[in-house]
């Protein structure tokens, strides 16, 4: 499994899109000694089922890749990416969905509105394309379903595919997950 310079992998809820990006992460630490990864986990526990799920991911991810480092980041991930960036260090990013989520919905109040959310979009597309490490971030694919009801849902709907369509834009791979399976949806590597 060959790690690209920067892979946005997409796909519905356990579709194995951490399964992959743990792999290729595995993989970035196997291929040399002094390779690092670090895996930027952007979800906040908020409830108690997050709190149990948040654990049982450290726990799971700990025991199929041991050299995996972890760091929390919920809302500032393209000057996350900027600090931690380094050519013999991978970094992971699950999840990207999480992440917009902490910006339009966060539980202390009112999110952002719609042209800081593109600015934000915009600095992370900079950040991932200045990266001088390795990136795979992770991200749902939510846009193939019914249209939802509500407002609020349908604008996180909508800002989620632009947030995935700027990020295949700035990946150099793009891999879209269906039952355990990839489809490279985009490779320039």
């Amino acid at each position: 499994m060959n790690v690209a310079r920067s892979e946005l992998i997409l796909g519905g809820q356990k579709s194995g899109k951490s399964r992959r990006a743990e792999l290729l992460a595995r993989a970035w630490l196997q291929a040399a000694p002094g390779h690092r990864a670090t895996l930027i986990a952007t979800g906040q526990p908020w409830d108690d089922e997050m709190r149990a799920r948040i654990e049982r991911h450290k726990s799971d991810r700990a025991e199929r890749v041991p050299g995996l480092a972890t760091l929390e980041e919920a809302l500032h991930l393209p000057e996350c990416l900027a600090e931690h960036s380094r050519p013999d260090h991978l970094l992971v990013v699950d999840c990207l969905t999480l992440w917009l989520t902490n910006l339009m919905m966060p539980a202390e109040g009112k999110g952002m509105p719609a042209d800081v959310l593109e600015h934000s979009i915009v600095k992370l597309t900079q950040s991932i394309a200045a990266a001088p490490g390795p990136l795979v971030l992770v991200g749902n694919e939510i846009g193939l379903g019914v249209i939802p009801l509500g407002r609020e849902v349908r604008a996180f709907v909508d800002m989620l595919g632009r947030l995935n369509q700027a990020v295949a834009a700035s990946c150099t791979r793009a891999t879209l997950m269906a039952a355990g399976l990839p489809l490279t949806l985009k490779d320039e590597a």
